[in-house]
């Protein structure tokens, strides 16, 4: 005969463990673990209620130009930057994947900002840290813009951009950290600058779809594509084209699992080695319109393609 559990009841739905049937979808109960991956309670990281970190936000880049290519660019690309236009300012701002120390933003001596993505800190939103970073560095003398703790209540990058697209470029190396760098300064950072350029792997965004992103890490290339859709809809998609075969991205192509990442599923295909990026520009064009079709199929899935399902839904990795 099973023990009986030693966990008294909770007297408020959703507040035991999580799982009360009155807890509204997606909620954290405070004995989870809390979904920024820091290893603690969700009760005493951010569900803390006195002076704890700011609320979780699962999905904090919604409503962004270029959501899915942001998530990329924080999570999975090594080197790229895009323009942002803000609001009441006429200083040339960037959004950069990394920048150099992992510093949160930069007020560079040419007048530009730069802001990073790729950082230490996490405070629970961060499209909120983003935001805050990119006010103190707006506002800061030339030199490093640091976020050493959570900036409280205040506008959020959706409030401050004005973009209607984001227009990434990939680079191959970090040598863009000295783009506006005069040529007799750039001596003195060259060794470090190779030593970031070391760990580089070779990256490349598809034109032909959004947010796809093709990768070399030596002993395997990688299509890694953030897409949009609701995680429910986009399995059932998936796991109808998979039971058709139709989830070869190119021969010998397979759909290997899924990152998820503030609030979206990346789906990750190993590619046989020396495919590269340019090769897989139509056939993802034409998985794109497969796969629109599949999200627009509202019918019971197969046993075989719940089958599939679940094996889709086991081979996930939470990264942030």
């Amino acid at each position: 005969m099973a023990k009986r559990s030693r966990t008294k009841p909770s007297t408020q739905p959703g507040t035991g463990d999580g799982t009360g049937t009155d807890a509204p979808e997606g909620a954290v109960g405070p004995r989870q673990p809390c979904p920024c991956g820091s290893g603690k309670r969700y009760k005493a990281c951010h569900g803390g209620k006195d002076g704890g970190a700011s609320a979780f936000v699962s999905r904090p880049f919604e409503g962004l130009p270029g959501e899915c290519d942001i998530i990329a660019l924080r999570e999975l690309v090594p080197a790229a930057s895009a323009p942002l236009q803000v609001k009441d300012s006429d200083r040339t701002v960037r959004l950069c994947s990394l920048l150099p120390g992992a510093a949160p933003a930069m007020s560079r001596d040419s007048g530009e900002v730069w802001v990073g993505l790729q950082v230490q800190h996490q405070f629970g939103d961060p499209s909120r840290d983003l935001a805050a970073v990119l006010q103190k560095a707006l506002d800061a003398e030339p030199g490093v813009v640091g976020l050493t703790s959570d900036p409280g209540p205040g506008p959020r990058l959706q409030d401050l951009v004005t973009n209607e697209t984001l227009d990434v470029t990939v680079h191959e190396g970090f040598d863009y950290w000295l783009d506006d760098v005069d040529e007799e300064d750039r001596e003195g950072l060259a060794a470090a600058l190779e030593q970031a350029n070391g760990s580089i792997t070779p990256t490349r965004r598809l034109t032909s779809v959004e947010a796809a992103y093709w990768t070399d890490v030596g002993t395997k290339e990688h299509l890694r594509w953030v897409m949009p859709e609701p995680e429910d809809a986009l399995l059932d998609a998936l796991s109808r084209l998979h039971v058709s075969g139709a989830d070869v991205i190119v021969p010998e192509a397979r759909l290997v699992g899924m990152f998820r990442a503030h609030g979206l599923l990346c789906p990750v295909w190993d590619l046989p080695v020396g495919t590269g990026a340019e090769v897989l520009e139509e056939p993802a064009a034409a998985f794109k319109t497969a796969l629109d079709e599949a999200l627009a199929d509202t019918s019971e899935l197969t046993a075989e393609q719940r089958s599939a399902r679940s094996g889709l839904a086991n081979r996930q990795v939470t990264i942030r």
